[in-house]
């Protein structure tokens, strides 16, 4: 439990989406990433690249997301992808699947699709940025996991 606070906390964001920031189209970066707006497209970090992504609770967004470290706070409609570690905080609402290979999910966390867990071998063929064009967002029907 003290890990997530420390690897959230000591985490530099380079790049920082306000609230009153919304973005269409796909986000490819690296580092840290801090999400107070709307992301709509897929956020895409490099496997083994250290990078993190933070979705406050103000934050959306509306794609899936492929990052080695990722706390969600917010709002997610799509898959998420967790190379090394994943944090589901305590107003976090993810609509689709969730694949990682660590977990921590506070009480108050809400994840309408499947938890998959990944052995450190499948994670990295699951975390690679696939192509933006093959991705698309119609899952099907979710199930809730409490």
């Amino acid at each position: 439990m003290f890990s997530s606070k420390d690897k959230g906390s000591s985490a530099h964001f380079d790049t920082l989406v306000s609230s009153k920031t919304e973005i269409a189209g796909d986000l490819k970066f690296t580092g840290g990433l801090h999400v107070d707006g709307v992301i709509k497209g897929n956020l895409l970090a490099e496997a083994g690249s250290g990078a993190i992504v933070r979705i406050s609770d103000k934050g959306r967004v509306e794609g899936q997301i492929h990052a080695p470290n990722i706390i969600i706070n917010g709002e997610v409609h799509g898959d998420v992808h967790a190379g090394e570690y994943i944090e589901l905080a305590k107003k976090a609402r993810v609509t689709g699947d969730v694949y990682y290979h660590a977990m921590e999910m506070v009480l108050g966390a809400e994840v309408n699709g499947k938890l998959n867990h990944q052995a450190k071998g499948q994670t990295k063929k699951k975390d690679q940025a696939p192509d933006p064009a093959a991705m698309s967002n119609d899952g099907g029907a979710p199930g809730k996991v409490d």
